[in-house]
């Protein structure tokens, strides 16, 4: 067994198994800000009555995945999520995306989640995603630098979704405290790679030379004529949901990087193709076989992103729309939250807390009629840390035992 750090070890020794299920759908970057026309965000923007009457019979409030004031990550937010530490348990990118795309990652490797992006005459970011070109020209790109040799380091370089793609870089002595080469914002210059600790001043030469040469490589290809590396790790070691928590878990996501961050906790990936709608006919299909389920959707986080407040509104519509089929199966306890907020107003995550609501026939229901920013405010769960949810989840599903005499 891994070993456990003292809050996951009490954890350990009052979780017990038991066949009641639980259901944890995940609506990325679900927070939004209001828009300046309505007063109204996303989430209260679009049209939800399967939602609202859940919310009606379940508690309710708003969740800080790190900490208030503090815009997390994805991979932290989820970590907090699964009741995993994310000031404890940290994790580049790049390790995340590599064992989504079922990368075979060695204990040496190293490896960073890349973006083709787009830079102008000047070279300065003018598109970090490249026009969220095709996966199939991502394919096309990562071929012409797949497979390089730099100082004694094989560089493998995969596609992963549209503009993203993984890099790997394989030799000895590689030390992954380095800085990102991409900015994540506009109308800058790539960030240079530089060494964060004495030790990696070899890993950052080789990776700047690999940048470097990439652009080179790119110049041709506008829009995506430069990559963008950030997220530099080796593969951790974690302890499991099921050493933890006593589960036996399910993953249903169809994006890469969260297919990563569920096989590092243990949980099983099952197939599913990219809507709710596929995700919900895979868990029906598997429901008798786990009793953890986590549900990813991704479209919101997207839009948001993209600046684009009435399509994040559509997406937020269409899991309202499936929730009927998913409450067909009747989970014991059911969460519905975010990771972290992305309002479309920002195009980008933010540090504001978090709609949640947890369903179950022993949660105490409070006065919540409409589940949105505004009205979870006044729950009865209050504004608590992400990391709570999960403990919060295996008591509704009588999964703990009395602590203490």
């Amino acid at each position: 067994m891994t070993l456990l750090l003292p809050e996951l070890e009490l954890i350990n020794t009052i979780s017990r198994p038991s066949p009641t299920k639980i259901v944890l759908l995940v609506i990325d970057g679900l927070g939004g800000l209001p828009h300046p026309q309505t007063g109204k965000t996303e989430l209260e923007t679009a049209n939800t009555p399967n939602l609202n009457r859940l919310a009606a019979k379940a508690i309710c409030g708003l969740t800080d995945p790190v900490s208030s004031g503090i815009t997390p990550g994805s991979a932290p937010a989820h970590l907090a999520l699964f009741g995993y530490n994310p000031l404890c348990f940290t994790i580049g990118r790049g390790v995340l995306e590599a064992l989504g795309v079922d990368f075979d990652l060695e204990c040496e490797d190293m490896a960073a989640r890349g973006n083709f992006g787009t830079i102008d005459g000047a070279g300065l970011v003018t598109d970090r995603r490249a026009g969220r070109i095709s996966t199939e020209k991502c394919a096309e790109l990562c071929q012409l630098l797949d497979g390089w040799t730099i100082d004694n380091v094989e560089i493998f370089v995969s596609p992963v979704k549209e503009h993203r793609f993984i890099a790997v870089f394989r030799g000895e002595g590689l030390d992954p405290n380095i800085s990102d080469s991409d900015p994540q914002q506009l109308g800058v210059a790539p960030t240079s790679i530089t060494a964060l600790t004495p030790q990696a001043g070899r890993t950052a030469k080789i990776v700047a030379q690999f940048v470097a040469k990439a652009q080179t490589t790119l110049a041709e290809h506008h829009p995506a004529n430069v990559i963008l590396l950030r997220g530099f790790s080796h593969l951790p070691q974690f302890p499991t949901m099921d050493e933890v928590y006593k589960l036996k878990p399910a993953a249903i996501v169809s994006y890469p990087m969260y297919r990563g961050l569920a096989k590092l906790v243990g949980m099983d990936v099952l197939q599913t193709g990219t809507s709710i709608e596929d995700e919900i006919a895979a868990l029906k299909q598997e429901y008798a076989n786990y009793d953890y389920f986590f549900l990813h959707v991704k479209g919101a986080d997207a839009a948001g992103e993209d600046g684009d407040f009435d399509r994040k509104v559509k997406v937020i519509e269409g899991v309202d729309r499936a929730l009927p089929s998913l409450m067909d199966v009747k989970p014991d306890v059911l969460v519905i939250t975010g990771d972290h907020s992305t309002p479309a107003l920002l195009k980008a995550h933010s540090w504001h807390p978090v709609p949640v609501l947890l369903h179950s026939k022993w949660c105490r229901p409070d006065k919540v009629c409409q589940f949105s920013e505004s009205a979870c405010s006044s729950g009865g769960l209050g504004r608590l840390p992400a990391i709570q949810i999960m403990l919060l989840a295996m008591a509704n599903a009588l999964k703990l035992t009395k602590f203490g005499a």
